[in-house]
C-alpha cells in the first residue's frame, strides 16, 4: 500500500472510530432518559398503572362473556368500583364493568331529561324516603320580663319513592359479535343509554307510577291560589288552547312569581320543542325578546334569564293541557337509583341473533309540592 493510501485510510479508521463513539454516546444518553421517566412515571401515579392493570381482566372477560357467552374469566372475578361489586351469575346475569356502566350514567345524565336538573340520588335498598320540612318554626316577640308562649312546630313529610325495574333488549347478529374489530361494549352502552334515556325521560314526567317513576305531572292539580301540600299549583293563560291574543307573555310572567323567591333562583322551565317555537316568538312591552339562545355551546336556552330544558314529553299547547312548568326541580323531584346495571346474554330465542337483557332499578317522584308550578292553557 503506498503513503498516500495508507493515511487516507489511517485518516477514515479515526472518523470512523469516532462516529461509533458518538453514536454510543447518543445512544447512552437516549436510554438513561427513556429510565429516568419511567421512574418518573411510576412514582408520580402508581395508582393509576394500579388502577389500569386491575380494569383489563374485567374488560376482557366482560368482553368474552358478551361475544360468545363465556362465563369463566366473570365467575371467579370480583368487579369492583362505582358500586359494582359482584357479578350475579346466581341470577343468569352479569354486573356489566364500570366502565360500560359509566358510559351509560353519562348518556343518562347529559340527555334532555328531567334527570339533568332533579335531585338524583343513588341507593343500595328498594326505596329511598326524603323527609321535607314544609312548615316553619314558630316565633314571637316579647318583653324581657313577660311569659314565653309556645310556638306551633315545624311539619315534617316523610316522601317515599320506591324503586322499579327498568329494562332494554338489543340484539346483535352473531357474526357480528364474531368479528374481533367490533366495539361490543361500545354498541351496547350506546344502545341501553338509548332505550333507557327515552322511558326515564317519559316516566319522570307522565308516568303513573304503576311499575314506573311517578311524574310530576301525575299528580294532583289546583289553581294556585288555592293551592295546598299534596298537589301542584298552575295559573291559567286565560284562553282554552292558547296564549292570550294581546298579551301573550302575561301568563309566563305570572307563572314565575307564582313560583316562591326561595325557589325561584333556582327556577328551569320544561316544554316541548314545539311550546317553545310559540313562546320564542314573545316581546316585551318595549319589543324585546323574552327569550334568548345559549352564547355556548351546550348552554340552554333562557327564558326571562332562566335556562330552558327541552324535554319532548311535556304535553303540546291544548285546551286544558299544562303544557309548561317552571320551578326547582333539584328541589322539587328526586329520582332514585340503584348504582348497578345487569346483563344478560340470551343466544336461544331470536337466532341467529344474540338479546343481551339489560335492567337496572330506578325510581322517581314529586319531593317538594311547593317548588313547581304550571301554566295550564285554560280560561281559569
Amino acid at each position: 500500500m503506498s503513503g498516500e493510501a495508507a493515511r487516507a485510510m489511517s485518516g477514515f479508521l479515526i472518523e470512523f472510530n469516532g462516529f461509533q463513539a458518538e453514536v454510543k454516546k447518543r445512544l447512552q444518553q437516549t436510554e438513561e432518559r427513556v429510565m429516568n421517566l419511567d421512574r418518573k412515571n411510576f412514582s408520580g401515579r402508581p395508582a393509576l398503572s394500579m388502577a389500569a392493570d386491575v380494569e383489563v381482566p374485567h374488560r376482557k372477560a366482560f368482553d368474552a362473556y358478551l361475544r360468545v357467552g363465556d362465563d369463566d374469566g366473570l365467575r371467579g372475578l370480583v368487579l369492583e368500583g362505582k358500586g359494582l361489586n359482584t357479578a350475579v351469575n346466581a341470577e343468569g346475569g352479569y354486573l356489566v364493568d364500570p366502565q360500560t356502566a359509566d358510559s351509560i350514567r353519562a348518556v343518562l345524565k347529559n340527555t334532555s331529561s328531567l334527570r339533568s336538573v332533579a335531585n338524583v340520588v343513588q341507593v343500595e335498598a328498594t326505596s329511598f324516603d326524603v323527609l321535607v320540612d314544609r312548615g316553619d318554626v314558630g316565633h314571637g316577640w316579647g318583653a324581657e320580663t313577660a311569659s314565653v308562649t309556645e310556638t306551633g312546630a315545624a311539619q315534617i313529610e316523610r316522601i317515599s319513592i320506591p324503586l322499579h325495574e327498568l329494562n332494554a333488549m338489543p340484539k346483535a347478529s352473531q357474526r357480528l359479535l364474531d368479528d374481533a374489530a367490533f366495539d361490543i361494549e361500545g354498541w351496547l352502552a350506546g344502545r341501553i343509554a338509548d332505550k333507557f334515556s327515552r322511558a326515564e325521560a317519559a316516566a319522570f314526567i307522565s308516568g303513573d307510577g304503576d311499575n314506573k317513576p311517578t311524574g310530576f305531572l301525575d299528580h294532583g292539580k289546583v289553581a294556585d291560589a288555592s293551592w295546598s301540600w299534596g298537589s301542584l299549583g298552575y295559573v291559567a293563560t286565560g284562553v282554552s288552547g292558547d296564549f292570550d291574543g294581546t298579551n301573550p307573555a302575561d301568563a309566563v310572567v305570572d307563572l314565575v312569581y307564582a313560583l316562591d323567591a326561595s325557589y325561584r333562583a333556582n327556577g328551569t322551565f320544561v316544554m316541548n320543542s314545539k311550546t317553545a317555537g310559540a313562546v320564542r316568538k314573545m316581546k316585551d312591552a318595549d319589543g324585546r325578546f323574552l327569550w334568548s339562545d345559549g352564547m355556548a355551546a351546550g348552554e340552554p336556552a333562557r327564558l326571562m334569564g332562566y335556562p330552558v330544558l327541552i324535554a319532548e314529553d311535556m304535553p303540546d299547547i291544548a285546551a286544558g293541557s299544562f303544557a309548561i312548568a317552571f320551578g326547582d326541580f333539584k328541589a322539587g323531584y328526586t329520582i332514585a337509583e340503584r348504582p348497578d346495571l345487569r346483563v344478560l346474554r340470551d343466544p336461544f330465542s331470536a337466532k341467529p341473533h344474540v338479546l343481551f337483557y339489560a335492567t337496572k332499578r330506578v325510581g322517581g317522584d314529586v319531593s317538594d309540592f311547593a317548588a313547581i308550578k304550571l301554566l295550564r292553557f285554560a280560561v281559569s
